[in-house]
């Protein structure tokens, strides 16, 4: 005879015990759709993009590598060789990186940006010297460059930083929190003498220009550079029959014309912008004529003299008007006079001068084939060499006499031009715009701000290592010494590379999860 009480402590029991097991195996099955769920929506396209790179950077570091008579490219005492084990731990590493809760690496975005500085300052003191540059970090037989990880660490710390709450750029106080966290790896990389690798992070602005930066930044970069090189290129070339340099007379008329437009575009003032332009233009094209045909005389001091009056109308119409736009575009036009006429004097007297031999090589005012210019010439040599087909695997013959330095790293691009000739070097930049589109389609679908700003900060990296590696190998950039993303040997910038890359895979593959 079973007792009330029995009974009821029986069902007490039954229910508790159930309830355990529903709620673990309700735990269990979540966890498993998640993870179900994750490896549903890695971006496979972006990583067999990245496979065929790596295939075709062994492939280049094979053939860069490779001396007549040699037996066993596999060899571990071959590049080549050595090479398998970079790119297989570095496969390893990613798979790694794919298994990792995504919510790390915005919990610790900070901390390792922290512990990245602190490893960037102390590598200003490394003993070790390699190639003048102290940026290594020598490990018995192992060499790491810091600089190569300090990109995703700056990547994730940006993106922490611009992910949190109410964080817009047009307020200047963030605005400056995301330039300084930018800049300072930049500086303690400068202070290791290795200025390739600090001027990378500039790519970062094209982030911060997605995200909301005004345009005025990239417009003044694009105008400086623009100052610089035809100021420079052109300072000792007369114009006509004057005694007037060409590069200072356009630089001034660009100074002009560019206030102008930007009156035209962020005052909305068309006829302020017309009073500007067509004065300037006119008076400085009557001066022209009054110096070739009647007295010749230096423009440029007419042209200063058009800039203090065109200064001097923006500070009364913005006594007028009170629009802090008239400040800005005053500034903008100090500031590149400024720029101006230090871009000399720094380029001759600041500058190292291996730095300011290869700027001249590259503007075409000086033509050093045996010194600053025998790395592009040979480079250029090589790739000609090519033609369209190629000369084929392992057939290459400036390569393989060791004419062009560095043909297994910095300029490794010369190596696939030689050897798959002209549409061997086009499929690889096809690759590479696949790999910068599809990052930039993986980074408009991330439903959070972390997720697209990192993303954006990535596909800024491999933009600018690409365009610059490609374009010094063929002259139309200058040196600087960066590597070409999964081609150039060596392990540090490869698993720096998989690193930046595959946590923004981890992170793209939990778009779909709530966050808790």
């Amino acid at each position: 005879m079973y007792s009330p009480w029995l009974t009821f402590l029986k069902r007490i029991f039954f229910y508790t015990f159930a309830d355990v097991n529903f709620s673990s195996i309700t735990n269990s099955v979540i966890m498993k759709q998640q993870s179900n769920s994750v490896l549903r929506s890695i971006d496979y396209v972006t990583i067999a993009i990245y496979l065929a790179l790596l295939c075709f950077g062994w492939v280049s570091v094979c053939g860069a590598s490779y001396s007549f008579g040699e037996t066993d490219i596999f060899s571990l005492d071959s590049r080549s060789g050595m090479q398998i084990v970079w790119i297989g731990t570095s496969i390893a590493l990613g798979i790694c990186l794919l298994l990792l809760d995504d919510r790390i690496y915005e919990t610790f975005a900070f901390f390792i940006y922290g512990m990245m500085l602190l490893l960037l300052f102390a590598t200003i003191f490394n003993p070790h010297e390699i190639k003048g540059s102290r940026s290594w970090l020598v490990l018995g037989p192992l060499r790491l460059q810091p600089a190569e990880f300090a990109k995703f660490a700056t990547a994730l710390a940006v993106a922490r930083l611009m992910s949190t709450y109410k964080f817009t750029l047009t307020n200047w106080r963030n605005l400056a929190k995301a330039i300084a966290m930018i800049i300072t790896p930049m500086v303690l990389i400068v202070m290791q003498k290795e200025t390739g690798s600090a001027l990378v992070y500039f790519s970062f602005f094209l982030m911060l220009y997605r995200e909301g930066m005004t345009g005025s930044f990239l417009f003044t970069a694009v105008a400086m550079v623009a100052y610089f090189v035809i100021g420079i290129r052109f300072q000792d070339t007369l114009l006509l029959d004057t005694p007037t340099s060409v590069g200072s007379f356009t630089v001034i008329l660009m100074i002009q014309v560019f206030c102008a437009g930007l009156v035209w575009v962020y005052c909305k003032a068309r006829g302020e912008a017309l009073i500007i332009s067509g004065g300037c233009v006119a008076v400085t094209l009557l001066s022209l004529l009054f110096s070739e045909y009647v007295i010749p005389f230096n423009i440029l001091w007419v042209q200063l003299a058009l800039v203090a009056l065109m200064l001097a109308y923006l500070v009364w119409v913005w006594a007028g008007k009170q629009m802090k736009e008239y400040l800005l575009i005053m500034v903008f036009a100090v500031g590149s006079l400024l720029f101006f006429f230090s871009a000399s004097y720094v380029l001759n007297n600041v500058m190292e001068p291996h730095q300011r031999v290869r700027i001249n090589v590259l503007l075409g005012l000086e033509e050093d084939l045996a010194g600053a210019g025998y790395n592009v010439h040979q480079s250029e040599i090589a790739i000609g060499s090519g033609g369209l087909e190629g000369k084929g695997f392992l057939n290459g013959t400036q390569t393989k006499l060791k004419y062009v330095p560095e043909q297994d790293t910095d300029f490794i691009f010369c190596t696939v031009g030689e050897e798959e000739g002209f549409l061997g070097s086009a499929g690889v930049l096809v690759l590479f715009l696949c790999l910068i589109l599809r990052l930039i389609h993986v980074a408009e679908r991330q439903p959070y701000t972390f997720g697209r700003v990192y993303g954006y900060c990535v596909l800024s990296v491999f933009l600018f290592h690409v365009f610059i590696n490609v374009g010094m190998v063929l002259g139309l950039t200058p040196v600087i010494g960066i590597p070409l993303p999964f081609f150039s040997y060596g392990g540090s910038s490869l698993w720096g590379f998989t690193i930046l890359l595959f946590i923004f895979l981890r992170i793209d593959a939990s778009r779909n999860l709530a966050k808790t």
